[in-house]
Parts: structure tokens; C-alpha cells; sequence
């Protein structure tokens, strides 16, 4: 019997074989009941931690939703912020004869790799064929109140294309990559048309370059940039770009709930997210738009993982497990992984305009709102229940961007800032006189219009800067907020523009 314990103990190693091992035992009336009994210890031990920590995830979420749960928030938009912003794991259904599994206890470490290189300021500025309304804007792209409207009108709405090959040149990623001018054109030009499919009011092509100037401001006001590789950029700004391509305009729950097409593509799960994905790297299959058509099978996989990762996190149904898990990291004293980092910067970027001067946030507040109308009307014809916020009638418009601020974007912002500084001033720390390499990359910091310096002292008043920037914003845009609400009853919308309420000219806004 001893003889037979030694030789299977190795194979022990998991409860459920463990298990099994002790009933054949039992069953050959061959039991070593020391053995035994350290086997069930060590089984209810593990299954213990099992169920503790599928009940800490589970309280863990019933503390995010209480928070929504404020007496100044209104129902609806409680119920909002949470079919939006939590993902509630549905209870299987486990029928009889189903046996049961154990969760897997092992997490697989990525350790993140630091600085690498990075760029010189390159500038479009001086092409000669960019109008003066266009020159005129991109000398504001390093900026926090970067006016894309005024981009999107003075390149006759070709605000994506023409941001994207701006940052592509002063990040040297052109020249760094071999990237086809004649592919990066046709490539930009079929994503814009891709934007436009639906004629969204939000979820175009103007959004789309909006999140990857913040995405790149982020970068920039954080120093994020000095912690990445050239191709981490390069797929950052990707990711950016095509986040949203051919958005529906209607939310995935919509999709879901319609047994829509795409719904029964992706089998219900990130629906849009995997649809952006896939319909944009289909783009790059035409040898004529194929941007990569440069790149090593490495660097082209090493891509196009970070892609996915970043763009399938910006399911906002993630946000809570987004937050838990770069919160943990930052408790735990880990290493930040770079893939997670990266994703939740692209999420950031994807909610900030209440962060933007009231002027920018007032309108895109507007293009959203008339989306979600949109698809409430459509809930109508259909039968279905309208979803919060979705009725014309009876949406609390000012209500819920107070508490999309209040319980969202602050918390959001203020993590990404605790990062941010977990990363970059070690990285300053280790490298108070940089050599070469991280001169190269710091000088793009250096030469943009904020005009800084790598050293520990700039970089520390800049994050500092950057927090006030968009905490006066997002407090200012809840004292306008506030106004409207008081302003109007409870019932009303939309049917005045907000951005006409006791606005100030964008110009006025300095993000110094």
C-alpha cells in the first residue's frame, strides 16, 4: 500500500484527481487513512479558497453597484451606470447529470518590459498642402483642449485621417515602419467611409479622432510615452483609431436583445468590440491598404495582440474589472503589466470628453444623447422596453452626466494618474541624466508645445499640472450641469442645445 501511494503521489496534484483517487481506493477496500485524510484536508482547503474568492469577487461587485446607489442619483440612472458599466455574471444553469469543475487557481504572469526608444518631433505643419484652418488646429494636437470640431471642418471632415497621419509623422512611425504612403492613404480613407455607414451622431469618425489626440495628449501629459516601445505606440494610436469602425449606433444589450447579426456572430459576447476588430483587419488584408505590409511576423503578431487586448477593453460592460484589476496591481506593488496598462489608457481616452472644456463636452454630451434617443425610438417600433436614458421624454440628461462623473470618470482619471506615477517616476528616477536612447524618446516630449523636460522635477509638476487641468474641468462641467437641471424640469431633454448655456469661447480654456 505505501509502495503504491509513493508511486501515485505525484499524479495528486489537483483535487478533482485527488478525488478520484480516494473513491478507488475506498472502492478496492485499499485505504491509507493518514493519506486519506490529508488528501481531504488538502481538497477542502482548496475549495475553500475557491469559495471565498468567488464571494469576495461577488461582494467586490455589489460595492460597485452600491455606489451608484446614492440618494441624488435617480433610478434610471443608477440603472444606467450599472447595465453599462458592470458586467453581471449570469449563474450557470447546471442540469443533473452536468459534473461539476474546479476553477483554475494559477495567473499567468506578463512581466512588462521598460523603455526601449522613442522619436524625434516630426511635423506636418510645414506640408504644404494642409489649408491654414488645419495648420492652424494641429498646432494645438499636444493640447488637452484640442478643438477636433474645428479639425473636422476645416479638412471637410476628414478629421481622422488628417490626425492620424499627423502623429504618425511626429512620431516617426512612417519612416520607423516603412509604411506605404499610397496604403496608409487608401487605408484611412476606406476607415473614415467605415465610420460613416450608420450616420451616428456620436460613434463616427470625429469621435474616433478624438480619442486617439487624447489618447497621444495622455501620453504625453502623463509620460507614458518615455515607458513605451515605438510599436507600443504605433499599436496605441491603431487601436485609437479603429476602436469604434462601423459602430452601430446602438449599444451591444441592443444587439443582444434583437438577436441582431452580430449578436449571433460573436455569440453575445463584447459584440461591437469584436465587430471593430475584425471588419478593420479585414481592411488590412487588401494588399492596397495594408498598412504592415513591412512588418516581421513578430512584430506583426506582437501588434495585433495589443490591438485586440486594448480594443475588446473598451466594452464598457468591463470598466469595474478594469479598475479591480489595475487597482490590485498598484496595491499589490506588481509590476504593471503593459497590455493591461495600454487598455486602460485607451479606455480613458474613450470616456473623457467630460474631462474637455464645457464647450467640447456640452457637444458631445448632445451628439450621445441623440444617439441613445435614436435607439430608444428604435426599442419603441420594436415592442421592447426602452433602455435608460434612451427616452426622449424622459431622460434625466443632467442627472446622468453628474453621476457619469461623479462615479465613473473621476474614479477612472484619478487611477490612471496613481499609475502613471507608479510608472514614469521610477523611470526618471533610474535615468536622471539619460543616454542617447532616452534622450531620442524625450526630446517628443520636450519639443511639443508644452515645452518640458526629463527630469524628475518636471515630470512630477506635470502630473500634478495634468490632474488640475481636468479636475477644474470635470468640476466646472458639473456646476453647468447643475444649472441646466435647475433650469429645467425633470422630464426635459434636449430640445435646447447645452453648450448655449453661459459658455465661454474654447479659446479661453488653457490647459497650462
Amino acid at each position: 500500500m505505501a509502495e503504491l501511494v509513493k508511486v501515485k503521489k505525484k499524479h495528486l496534484q489537483t483535487p478533482l484527481t485527488r478525488l478520484k483517487c480516494m473513491i478507488s481506493h475506498i472502492e478496492e477496500s485499499n485505504v491509507d487513512y493518514e493519506q486519506l485524510k490529508k488528501n481531504l484536508e488538502y481538497t477542502a482547503s482548496l475549495l475553500e479558497a475557491v469559495v471565498i474568492d468567488g464571494t469576495r469577487q461577488t461582494l467586490d461587485m455589489e460595492d460597485h453597484l452600491q455606489q451608484f446607489k446614492a440618494d441624488r442619483v435617480p433610478s434610471e440612472v443608477q440603472d444606467w451606470l450599472a447595465s453599462t458599466f458592470m458586467q453581471r455574471a449570469s449563474r450557470p444553469i447546471r442540469y443533473p447529470e452536468e459534473k461539476p469543475r474546479f476553477r483554475s487557481i494559477v495567473h499567468a504572469v506578463q512581466a512588462g518590459i521598460f523603455v526601449e526608444r522613442m522619436f524625434r518631433k516630426a511635423s506636418s505643419l510645414s506640408m504644404p498642402d494642409q489649408p491654414p484652418e488645419v495648420l492652424n488646429c494641429l498646432r494645438d494636437v499636444d493640447r488637452w483642449n484640442f478643438d477636433v470640431f474645428a479639425l473636422d471642418a476645416g479638412s471637410s471632415g476628414h478629421a481622422l485621417k488628417t490626425l492620424f497621419i499627423e502623429l504618425m509623422i511626429r512620431y516617426e512611425l512612417t519612416n520607423r515602419f516603412k509604411v506605404p504612403i499610397s496604403c496608409l492613404m487608401s487605408f484611412l480613407c476606406e476607415l473614415e467611409q467605415g465610420y460613416s455607414k450608420h450616420n451616428n451622431p456620436y460613434h463616427c469618425q470625429t469621435h474616433a479622432a478624438d480619442v486617439t489626440q487624447t489618447l497621444h495628449c495622455l501620453l504625453l501629459r502623463t509620460g507614458l510615452v518615455h515607458w513605451l516601445t515605438e510599436l507600443e505606440v504605433l499599436a496605441s494610436l491603431f487601436a485609437a483609431a479603429i476602436h469604434d469602425y462601423e459602430h452601430t449606433g446602438n449599444t451591444n444589450t441592443f444587439h443582444i436583445l434583437t438577436r441582431s447579426d452580430l449578436a449571433i456572430t460573436y455569440n453575445d459576447r463584447s459584440v461591437q468590440e469584436s465587430h471593430h476588430l475584425s471588419a478593420a483587419f479585414q481592411l488590412l488584408q487588401n494588399e492596397q491598404m495594408n498598412i504592415f505590409t513591412n512588418f516581421s511576423r513578430e512584430e506583426w503578431m506582437e501588434l495585433r495582440s495589443l490591438v485586440i487586448e486594448m480594443v475588446l477593453a473598451t466594452d464598457m460592460s468591463f470598466h469595474i474589472l478594469q479598475l479591480k484589476g489595475i487597482k490590485h496591481s498598484l496595491q499589490q506593488q506588481e509590476r504593471i503589466d503593459k497590455a493591461k496598462a495600454l487598455s486602460f489608457l485607451l479606455h480613458t481616452a474613450d470616456i473623457s470628453h467630460p474631462t474637455k472644456p464645457w464647450a467640447l463636452h456640452s457637444r458631445w454630451s448632445k451628439a450621445l444623447t441623440e444617439e441613445l434617443f435614436r435607439q430608444g425610438d428604435k426599442e419603441g417600433e420594436l415592442g421592447l422596453t426602452i433602455s435608460p436614458l434612451c427616452d426622449r421624454k424622459t431622460a434625466p440628461i443632467a442627472q446622468s452626466q453628474i453621476g457619469f462623473i461623479d462615479f465613473i470618470v473621476d474614479p477612472t482619471f484619478s487611477l490612471l494618474m496613481d499609475m502613471a506615477e507608479k510608472i514614469i517616476i521610477p523611470l526618471v528616477q533610474d535615468n536622471p541624466e539619460p543616454p542617447e536612447l532616452v534622450n531620442r524618446h524625450s526630446s517628443l516630449w520636450k519639443e511639443s508645445s508644452r515645452g518640458l523636460q526629463w527630469s524628475l522635477a518636471h515630470v512630477t509638476a506635470e502630473l500634478v499640472s495634468f490632474r488640475l487641468t481636468w479636475t477644474r474641468h470635470t468640476e466646472d462641467n458639473k456646476f453647468r450641469w447643475r444649472e441646466i437641471k435647475t433650469e429645467r424640469t425633470s422630464g426635459d431633454s434636449f430640445s435646447e442645445d447645452p453648450s448655449t448655456s453661459a459658455v465661454k469661447p474654447l479659446q479661453e480654456y488653457s490647459d497650462h
